[in-house]
């Protein structure tokens, strides 16, 4: 008899945590392997949030706070949507979680019945996926590809939308691919939401920040104030604050909703940790000015990865438009042999190969819904981004 229970059984472990720890695994046995599998900066938090957080320690705010945010964070929040997205909000309408991850889950859990679908586009982050099936719902893939620069079309949004259709899931820029959505991308999938006002939106804007030359984000409810009733766009300080591990997310949406969510929180997490929450007041508040040059090095770290990437035989890497990731397409090398004389079947092959064969960890594309693809995370320094290139290009040219 399985201790495990059919809901768990829906889903399965995250790919990209897997990756991460067998690259961090085969570093503590003394192997050479470069891990490129993290979604995570490689910049310190900076020292203002670090000395709000030290200053909260030694002013005694260790105790629990309110289940989803303490004043003083949910108005930083009211006033970051304002300034930066165009958005009121009032703290009665904003939800903060233990992470962007939990913010997802306490909105599905908190809204879905057995039966309805979420639209997931694919590729996704691995996450999206499981948390509808944890959270009781039917996952409904919408494909993209490299040809539509990995975003949905309108015609196909309008086809995968049913009776049963609960909500649709967006993340721009996006975890894996880095496509970013213009104001007009946006605009045209906005006018087929408004035909369907059964559907919900969650929009994932956890990499609003880092987005590259002149491309200017914009997210949907802004884009379309008609949907703001049924909107919940989702953020947190992980990525353009550095703030991976100190785990605040946190979302806008309308009252029902976060009250709903809040009920959720109230019976699992209770409140983000009291430390972070004040750190994060002052990530939101404080200075901005490290971000936009942080961003400008990750522009110039996707350059480089990209460059490198498409000199390698059999890979094709797309350009993105923000985020940290690059998405290349490994179609070139599907049904070859490896140089341990294994064939290459799939992207999943091909990342084991990899690591086995030149001690480089990515991630494999159908882990993120969509093959024969994987994912690169180069949030980390040029030097070892242009070690890790060169050994898939040895890799690739040494497959027959």
């Amino acid at each position: 008899m399985s201790l495990e229970s059919a809901a768990l059984a829906r889903v399965k472990p995250s790919a990209t945590l897997a990756a991460d720890a067998k690259a961090r695994e085969l570093k503590a046995q003394g192997k050479d392997v470069i891990g490129l599998a993290a979604g995570e900066p490689d910049f310190d938090t900076p020292d203002n949030i670090k000395d709000a957080a030290i200053k909260a320690i030694r002013d005694g705010k260790t105790k629990y706070t309110n289940v989803d945010g303490i004043p003083e964070l949910k108005e930083a929040i009211c006033a970051k949507f304002y300034r930066e997205n165009g958005l009121t909000y009032k703290p009665s309408q904003i939800n903060v979680s233990p992470g962007g991850k939990p913010v997802i889950w306490n909105a599905l859990l908190a809204t879905l019945n057995p039966g309805d679908e979420v639209i997931v586009p694919t590729p996704y982050w691995v996450s999206y996926w499981d948390i509808v099936l944890l959270a009781g719902g039917e996952p409904v893939a919408l494909p993209t590809s490299a040809e539509t620069n990995f975003k949905v079309r309108p015609d196909d949004l309008e086809r995968a939308i049913t009776p049963k259709t609960k909500w649709i899931i967006l993340n721009s820029p996006s975890n894996p691919s880095g496509a970013a959505y213009t104001r007009a991308e946006l605009r045209a999938l906005a006018d087929v939401l408004l035909r369907h006002p059964h559907v919900w939106i969650l929009t994932d804007d956890m990499y609003e920040h880092l987005v590259f030359g002149d491309f200017e984000f914009s997210t949907i409810a802004q884009v379309e104030p008609g949907l703001y009733e049924r909107t919940l766009t989702m953020n947190g300080v992980s990525k353009a604050y550095a703030m991976t591990g100190w785990r605040i997310g946190y979302a806008g949406g309308p009252e029902p909703l976060i009250n709903a969510m809040r009920k959720v929180m109230s019976q699992t997490t209770s409140n983000p940790a009291s430390i972070s929450q004040w750190a994060a007041v002052e990530a939101l508040n404080g200075t901005q000015a490290f971000i936009k040059p942080n961003a400008k090095l990750f522009e110039q770290r996707r350059d480089l990865v990209v460059s490198m990437l498409n000199q390698a035989r059999g890979i094709h890497c797309p350009t993105p438009e923000g985020a940290f990731y690059v998405y290349p397409s490994v179609a070139g090398l599907i049904g070859k042999t490896a140089p341990s004389g294994k064939v290459i079947a799939s992207d999943a092959d091909f990342a084991v190969e990899l690591l086995e064969t030149e001690g480089v960890a990515v991630v494999h594309g159908a882990a993120f819904g969509l093959s024969p693809h994987f994912r690169v995370s180069y949030a980390t320094a040029n030097s070892v981004l242009e070690d890790a290139c060169q050994r898939i290009q040895r890799f690739c040219a040494n497959v027959k």
